[in-house]
């Protein structure tokens, strides 16, 4: 069992998916101060081989931070390019817009809540699949 933990830095908030065997363990969005615990106790949860951080804001800083409480050669940089697009898309289809909401376009939709956990998602399966 392959576990890989994909990080989506932000400013404010970090989204954090685990992935084994292309089935989901584990999404959250988490605030910016609180990722480094949270990626090493998931780590530790999930028997994690691979942690693996988007190359968007802050992502350097993290990759940083995350060296103190994660072993440095199991830390990754990954590409994000179009992963918010991708992962917005995903969630809006995964959580269809009720009420007078399902009458806007589907491409003027915005999720209702922060969805940095899908982002994360989408690297792990970009990593995953060879992306």
């Amino acid at each position: 069992m392959r576990a890989i933990l994909a990080i989506d830095p932000g400013c404010c908030k970090c989204g954090l998916a685990v992935v084994s065997d292309g089935d989901v363990l584990h999404k959250e969005v988490v605030t910016r101060e609180e990722v480094a615990a949270a990626a090493a106790a998931l780590a530790a949860r999930y028997s994690v081989e691979k942690v693996i951080v988007g190359n968007g804001t802050g992502g350097d800083a993290l990759v940083e931070a995350l060296r103190t409480v994660i072993p440095p050669n199991s830390i990754e940089t990954v590409d994000e390019a179009n992963s918010s697009r991708r992962a917005r898309a995903r969630y809006l289809k995964e959580n269809p817009p009720r009420g007078i909401r399902r009458l806007i376009p589907h491409g003027l939709q915005y999720p209702d809540r922060p969805y940095d956990d899908y982002v994360a998602l989408i690297l792990a399966e970009d990593y995953l699949h060879g992306a």
